[in-house]
């Protein structure tokens, strides 16, 4: 066996297997998001650097939150959608296993691309706001960021309807961005910020917070998702 050209042909088949996926689930309006992210990253690059006040990484933190949140919002919401409007699910539901040798891998490609835009926004953070540890910063943001797209994935499994997923995690999210100013420094919030600890607090304190938030929410977001996969067996609902 020539184990050279299979690790070739198995090299170019994932390839073509994700550059297809990527054209799919980031097609029609992302790139409206796309740029929606971007723009606001610049607008308060911009408003920072004519500021009087000096940038934090706490503060850097959240102006990444909002634009990583954009960013995986469309494909997670609207990819059910996209399938159905192409006449795709039918196909795919004739897959075996479907939820887990299609939707798994898209969600995966998901994450890494916004994993990767989020590096470089990070970045041009540190040069145009506050110096900030670019992979450190990416990481933390990436468990709120993965929670709400799963969740946001596993609505669309019961909507079926990209812009009635959109409503309902608008006003989920609007709740859990309410929520968080009550639970501020406490576990169970969802946009707890690790970069900024309350000065009352002790350290050790403060990173078993951080901790048990972050333990919370990637268990949280295995649920979800596990809960929109184990959904999209029930076919009927789809075709």
């Amino acid at each position: 066996m020539n184990y050279k050209q299979l690790w070739k042909n198995s090299v170019n088949v994932l390839f073509r297997l994700s550059r297809y996926n990527l054209k799919i689930i980031f097609a029609n309006k992302f790139i409206f998001f796309l740029l929606a992210a971007v723009g606001f990253f610049l607008f308060v690059a911009i408003v920072n650097l004519f500021s009087d006040s000096n940038p934090t990484e706490g503060s850097v933190f959240y102006t990444l939150l909002f634009p990583g949140i954009l960013l995986i919002f469309y494909p997670t919401a609207f990819g059910i959608q996209n399938d159905s409007d192409a006449r795709m699910l039918e196909i795919l539901f004739g897959i075996p296993n479907y939820r887990y040798k299609v939707w798994l891998v898209r969600l995966a490609l998901i994450y890494v691309v916004v994993f990767v835009i989020l590096i470089g926004l990070s970045f041009f953070a540190g040069l145009a706001m506050a110096s900030v540890p670019v992979m450190e910063m990416v990481y933390q943001l990436m468990f709120p960021i993965f929670f709400l797209g799963s969740l946001s994935f596993m609505v669309s499994t019961l909507a079926r309807n990209g812009n009635g997923t959109a409503v309902v995690m608008v006003v989920i999210g609007v709740a859990f961005w309410i929520s968080s100013g009550i639970l501020e420094a406490s576990k169970w919030n969802i946009f707890l910020n690790p970069f900024m600890m309350p000065s009352d607090m002790n350290e050790a304190i403060w990173m078993d917070i951080t901790l048990k938030n972050r333990i919370y929410l990637s268990v949280g977001t295995v649920l979800v998702m596990l809960y929109g996969l184990l959904n999209l067996q029930k076919r009927e609902k789809f075709v």
